[in-house]
């Protein structure tokens, strides 16, 4: 029945009783000390231990109350994004309305604001809606700009807006001339801005015909509108050099032209009135310089 280690545990454990009982009382007294100091750790770290789970049960929170309190926290990020997001928004039109008051004191043309109310989904860099028509003193042909550079011009107008085509827009042709270059009858190099007909506007950028073979334009070159054409008047910005290539065999020069304006990012626009015409007041955008 029993195994033989089982066996000689018993009689171990019987010859260790029989010798507790032949010591004398205070070696026994002595062993029951060391025994209980052994144990002692044992039955500290239990006594923790039933602390310690006390404490917890104490301090758990229902759950419906958890869930309040995440929701209320939860709420009040969403509060605080939402804070931050509009006094972002509000230091970005604070400057960029400085900017514009600023630049406009600066330019010697007749100016109007207009904000762009539409796009076309098909044409998103060819054409934009503006809110300013002919009640505002708007026509066909005014050049339309922001504070980086030129933009367009106003290809139809109506009582209350109008379309603008883009330099996005093939159709468009801009007499321009490059700062600093010295080469051509009048000092500087001139020539014609127009965009890719077969693709979208590539980066921002435009392709600036018509150039000598021998042009010394340059990389980072600025361009800006020559006047020539009757419709941009001289000295509007438009871009910078992008880079250059010989086309025709060699006997002229293409530049790629990157645009100050973004046309993807448009929202508001000055438009361009003679001298000899003024806007009609009494809308929201019917600032003019004088």
């Amino acid at each position: 029945m029993f195994k033989r280690p089982h066996y000689i545990a018993l009689v171990a454990v019987i010859l260790l009783v029989l010798i507790l009982f032949r010591l004398p009382a205070e070696t026994v007294s002595r062993f029951k000390l060391a025994v209980g100091g052994f144990f002692l750790p044992l039955f500290g770290l239990a006594g923790s231990t039933q602390q310690l789970v006390a404490k917890t049960g104490n301090a758990i929170v229902p759950r419906g109350d958890l869930v309040r309190q995440n929701e209320v926290l939860r709420r009040e990020n969403q509060q605080l994004k939402i804070l931050a997001q509009q006094s972002q928004e509000a230091s970005r039109e604070n400057a960029q309305l400085r900017q514009l008051i600023g630049w406009q004191k600066t330019v010697p043309w007749k100016l109007k604001l207009a904000h762009v109310i539409a796009h076309d989904p098909a044409n998103w860099w060819r054409t934009v809606q503006i809110d300013a028509g002919t009640r505002d003193g708007v026509q066909v042909n005014f050049p339309v700009l922001t504070v980086e550079g030129l933009v367009g011009r106003v290809s139809s107008v109506s009582s209350t807006r109008s379309q603008v085509i883009l330099l996005g827009d093939a159709q468009l042709r801009v007499g321009a001339v490059i700062s600093d270059t010295g080469t051509s009858a009048h000092g500087r190099e001139t020539g014609v801005v127009t965009a890719n007909a077969s693709a979208p506007l590539e980066n921002n950028m435009v392709t600036l015909s018509y150039l000598s073979g021998t042009s010394s334009v340059k990389p980072g070159q600025t361009v800006t509108t020559s006047g020539e054409g009757g419709v941009f008047p001289r000295g509007i910005p438009i871009g910078k050099i992008f880079d250059l290539r010989k086309v025709d065999y060699g006997l002229s020069t293409e530049a790629r032209v990157a645009l100050f304006a973004s046309m993807n990012s448009i929202e508001e626009v000055w438009v361009m009135f003679p001298e000899n015409n003024a806007a009609v007041s009494g809308t929201p955008s019917s600032a003019i310089k004088k």
